[in-house]
């Protein structure tokens, strides 16, 4: 649950004395232009997605560099622009669905992404991030890397890229401001400067945050190895996920969790190996659900596991994601009594490494908003896909944090207004709030997909989801609604999607999977219209 300033990340911030070395995320490089964006989705997809083995899905991204040059030409790209293959995906009729960043003159295209999709004929059609020419006029800046870093106090050069976030690009420089957030939280603020004028064009906090208080999961099965001088948490079965103890300290990746016995903590936080168990089986549990539902072994689909490091400083009320580290961390709450490890937490911040490296949604506006809905999406699939006793799954997300000391979640996904803040429906201006805020459409729209309007009793919790209009919703299941947003995510989205983007992907997505003139479809359309998106 990154955080972020409430108005669309645009302006400036001062940050206190570093607490924390920074362990800052990968940019997501692109930002929603001002009508710009445009979207071309296949007219006829291949269905459901293949679940692709590790050597196959590496061929295939060594095929996405293969023919990228024809693509590009294919697609009447500027010869000055590249393709650079992301990632992939295969459906059951062999439609392959190849994944693109840009870049113009060997200069990166923040905004420039793009989705080719071909066919077993090898027709190709595309989805893109800005529909319109992603070149400038000349990569010859005016203002120069040191009067960039000298303005913004930077103590690392920027880099030049070429901004497609309006309808006219331009050079700009971006900038990587490292530093700490009020509560400790590492800090990564990506400033884009205007090449030519000086001016700040986009401005965005880049590290993925949550904050509560942790959950136990109970007595759990861990993946371990063994070793000559005992036991670690590492499981060799997924990816070589490790989780280490920083001990209270402020910086660094801490100490792996070794011992003995192979027996772990003791269900009580005096027991400092008791958060270590929450997070090794929250980081395997996301590992399950992507590899047992949607055939993805890993964050990033390559076989790779994240790290997590829990023990995080002092009295650190807070746990974050960073693609840069590709590692979960965890502070243990006020006095250091809880650890901030609850399962869909957890889940929702590995959750945006997923985005991250497949849609790569924006953080800010509308886009932002998609990309927590993301997370909350499936860090509450993960829960269901858990099926922990000690913390029943549904679809309040954080209902163990109580954070106003009321015993009330942090989400509500049947009715996102109940927290107080967040939006029950789309409306024009949305994308001024806060991206948790702009959420709530989403959450809204996935909760009516899966289980439908009106009062209701899912394992024990009481829901009353309502619809903008009054009308009926009867939902599909949660399950294939989890399959609807995932291949829209992986396959439809690009970094620029809004709203009305994310209407057409789950359209497409659910025409893929069910047909286009099936129930699942028909209820998607009516769906996005009781959350008052409707085109």
């Amino acid at each position: 649950m990154r955080s972020t300033n409430p108005q669309r990340a645009r302006r400036r911030s001062t940050w206190p004395a570093a607490a924390f070395a920074v362990l800052a995320a990968v940019a997501l490089t692109c930002v929603q232009p001002a009508g710009a964006a445009a979207r071309t989705l296949p007219a006829a997809a291949g269905g459901a997605e293949v679940r692709l083995s590790l050597p196959e899905h590496a061929e295939l991204l060594k095929e996405a560099a293969r023919i990228a040059v024809s693509t590009a030409e294919a697609l009447h790209l500027d010869p000055r622009e590249a393709l650079l293959p992301s990632d992939v995906a295969r459906d059951e009729d062999g439609t392959v669905h190849f994944r693109y960043n840009r870049t113009f003159v060997e200069l990166p295209v923040l905004g420039g992404d793009l989705i080719v999709h071909r066919t077993p004929q090898g027709a190709l059609s595309d989805t893109r991030a800005h529909r319109g020419p992603v070149g400038v006029p000349s990569t010859t800046p005016v203002i120069s890397a040191a009067q960039v870093m000298q303005s913004l106090r930077a103590t690392t050069p920027p880099r030049l890229v070429v901004w497609s976030a309006a309808r006219t690009p331009s050079l700009a420089w971006e900038s990587v401001l490292e530093a700490t957030q009020a509560d400790g939280t590492p800090s990564e603020r990506h400033v884009v400067t205007d090449a030519t004028s000086g001016g700040q064009l986009y401005a965005y906090e880049a590290v993925h945050t949550g904050v509560g208080q942790g959950q136990y999961n109970g007595t759990v099965s861990l993946g371990t190895t063994h070793t000559a001088l005992g036991y670690e948490m590492n499981d060799a079965v997924r990816g070589g996920q490790k989780t280490y103890t920083m001990n209270h300290a402020a910086k660094g990746r801490g100490d792996l969790f070794t011992n003995q016995t192979d027996r772990w903590g003791n269900g009580d936080q005096s027991n400092d190996e008791t958060a270590g168990v929450d997070a090794h089986y929250g980081a395997a549990q996301t590992w399950d659900y992507l590899q047992d539902v949607h055939g993805r072994t890993g964050i990033r689909g390559d076989g790779i596991g994240a790290y997590s490091r829990v023990h995080a400083g002092s009295n650190y009320t807070n746990a974050f994601w960073s693609d840069k580290c590709f590692c979960m961390t965890y502070g243990d709450g006020p006095g250091n009594a809880k650890p901030l490890t609850e399962l869909d937490v957890a889940a929702h911040e590995m959750i945006h490494g997923l985005t991250a490296a497949t849609a790569g949604l924006e953080y800010a506006g509308e886009s932002g908003g998609l990309n927590e809905a993301t997370s909350d999406i499936f860090g509450t699939a993960v829960s269901f896909h858990a099926d922990n006793p000690h913390d029943v799954p549904g679809y309040l997300m954080g209902k163990h944090l109580d954070l106003d000391g009321k015993g009330t979640p942090l989400r509500y996904l049947d009715r996102p207004s109940k927290d107080g803040h967040s939006a029950d429906y789309w409306y024009d201006g949305i994308a001024d709030l806060d991206v948790h805020y702009s959420s709530g459409p989403a959450n809204h729209f996935f909760y009516l997909l899966a289980e439908g309007s009106g009062p209701k009793t899912i394992n024990g919790y009481d829901y009353d989801s309502p619809t903008v209009d009054g009308r009926t919703v009867t939902g599909i299941g949660r399950v294939d609604a989890e399959l609807i947003w995932y291949r829209a995510l992986t396959v439809y989205m690009t970094s620029t999607t809004d709203y009305s983007g994310a209407r057409a992907a789950t359209l497409q997505a659910a025409a893929d999977l069910f047909g286009p003139d099936s129930t699942a479809s028909a209820t998607v359309a009516s769906t996005w219209s009781a959350v008052n998106v409707n085109g």
